[in-house]
């Protein structure tokens, strides 16, 4: 299988050090080449949302699977407007990497694959629109993952601990779910296996509140917790305040019955004991 990569963030960049050796080709795109980073053994084109090259169009075009993790615009997606016409010409197999925000408020009540959207906000808006045009791009066979908060190395509570970023923000009754990196790479493996197109949500079993992730993270380094701030009254951006907007227990019980995945960190308890035992923190 020839593999092509929309966006090769965080968690595409992932799933190829733990799954690139199951495909005959790795392809992908990142906004400035120069910045390739870890991404040795993959041929790397740019794309930042206008016209792409002729070799990206056709690396596209050869592709058999397509992993999708460029987010939408204000004007739509800009990989549908860019590519839109090539990947309609034949079939393939399109995995593409949304978010369990399009759910949007429930006051913590569970949520699952067959709950309507209903976001208010126009990012949560804007992917459901996205989701809806990789489906039919793909003519059915997309696989959309929405994923819960990402952690894994280099991005979690402990590393914001040892930063001295992290903060203990209090809002009664809210909860996140939450996915480390390891289980979004066999939920994506899972997808690209699987038969034919759906829609899963990719979290970890226990949607908790955002605080007792950060004491549990500093009780690991034992250390003290930041101080409690109110959510009321915290000076926070508009953007980290609109990630409390929403508040749901999301069931990833459909991605283990269909996709067959077994979580590697079911809680992130799980997540942050794997990642201390691996120097993360200290």
């Amino acid at each position: 299988m020839r593999l092509f990569i929309l966006g090769l963030g965080y968690s595409a960049r992932h799933f190829v050090r733990k799954h690139g050796g199951s495909f005959s080709h790795l392809a992908g795109t990142v906004r400035d080449p120069a910045q390739r980073g870890d991404l040795a053994g993959i041929d790397v084109d740019a794309f930042s949302g206008g016209p792409p090259s002729r070799e990206t169009v056709e690396q596209t075009r050869d592709a058999d699977v397509l992993l999708v993790s460029i987010p939408p615009g204000s004007s739509g997606d800009p990989a549908i407007a860019a590519f839109g016409d090539v990947l309609a010409a034949r079939r393939r197999k399109v995995v593409y990497l949304s978010t369990i925000g399009v759910y949007g408020d429930h006051d913590g009540g569970w949520v699952d694959e067959s709950t309507p959207p209903q976001a208010t906000l126009d990012r949560a808006r804007m992917r459901i629109a996205a989701e809806q045009a990789w489906m039919d791009i793909a003519r059915g066979d997309a696989a959309i993952l929405r994923l819960a908060g990402i952690y894994g190395p280099g991005r979690n509570a402990l590393a914001t601990l040892r930063a001295g970023k992290a903060r203990r923000i209090i809002k009664p009754g809210q909860v996140f779910n939450r996915i480390h990196v390891d289980d979004i790479a066999s939920a994506i493996m899972a997808a690209i296996r699987h038969e034919s197109g759906g829609t899963w949500n990719v979290c970890d079993d226990e949607p908790a509140p955002p605080q007792d992730v950060i004491v549990y993270a500093a009780k690991l380094m034992g250390a003290p917790p930041p101080p409690e701030e109110d959510f009321a009254t915290a000076e926070m951006s508009a953007m980290a305040r609109s990630f409390y907007a929403s508040s749901a227990r999301v069931s990833n019980a459909k991605l283990k019955r269909e996709l067959g995945v077994t979580l590697v960190h079911p809680t992130y308890r799980h997540g942050l004991d794997a990642l201390w035992r691996a120097g993360e923190g200290r």
